[in-house]
């Protein structure tokens, strides 16, 4: 199979996934869900990014993530998963719970590569937003998308606020 490349050539919105090393369920409790979205919220501001939309799942992340100019995704990428890597390392060691080896072994907390699919149009930015929303209901983690506490769903179908701040792209 060839190398996928990541196009970031204009800016248009960025459908993001990454997952957790051998798809380990590292994402399970709150916390470390919590550590990922106030990254997500701290590379934004850093990077004046924007999030349409993400859910975060036991084993990966789905972001909608848009720049006003091109060349930034992978500078926010790197700066998303390595700072949140570290951070939930730290926690899973001072609360001693022993999941996983530490990001300084050999074994690293988020798989090497990312998977981005870029959006050009309005139509196919809801089709995104709604598979990533439906994740939990299909995983049957929720019974509807807005009862996943770890999603942009409840921002878009209750006005409520999620952690992170949105704006729609288009």
């Amino acid at each position: 199979m060839g190398k996928r490349q990541v196009i970031d050539d204009l800016s248009y919105v960025h459908f993001v996934t990454f997952t957790c090393n051998k798809r380990r369920r590292l994402l399970d409790m709150d916390r470390p869900k919590q550590i990922v979205l106030g990254v997500l919220s701290q590379e934004l501001g850093t990077r004046q990014g924007t999030c349409v939309g993400f859910v975060v799942m036991p084993d990966h992340v789905h972001a909608l993530v848009w720049f006003p100019e091109a060349g930034r995704l992978s500078e926010f990428m790197q700066g998303w998963k390595r700072k949140s890597s570290h951070s939930i390392d730290r926690w899973y060691r001072e609360t001693k719970i022993k999941v996983y080896e530490s990001v300084n072994d050999a074994d690293s907390f988020w798989q090497k590569k990312y998977y981005s699919f870029e959006i050009y149009e309005e139509d196919k930015l809801r089709e995104k937003l709604n598979y990533m929303h439906l994740n939990p209901v299909r995983a049957k983690l929720a019974e509807r998308a807005v009862d996943w506490k770890w999603s942009s769903a409840r921002w878009y179908e209750c006005g409520k606020s999620v952690g992170v701040p949105l704006r729609w792209v288009y």
